[in-house]
């Protein structure tokens, strides 16, 4: 996904100011723009849930 400069300014501030990884919210914004044009959104919320539950675990590892 291209963000402008100041697009991708602002979501940085946005995530650190509610304790969020950028590149997560990138990830589920890319993946829902793959099904905005699809006749069909199945799967949106299981791809969703994994790219939540990759990243948490991700969290968890690096916390430990």
């Amino acid at each position: 996904m291209n963000l402008s400069p100041d697009d991708s300014r602002l979501l940085t501030e946005l995530c650190e100011q509610h304790g969020v990884s950028p590149g997560k919210v990138l990830k589920l914004l890319e993946t829902v723009h793959e099904y905005e044009f699809k006749e069909r959104r199945t799967g949106i919320y299981d791809a969703l849930r994994e790219i939540l539950k990759a990243t948490l675990s991700q969290e968890v590892e690096r916390s430990a």
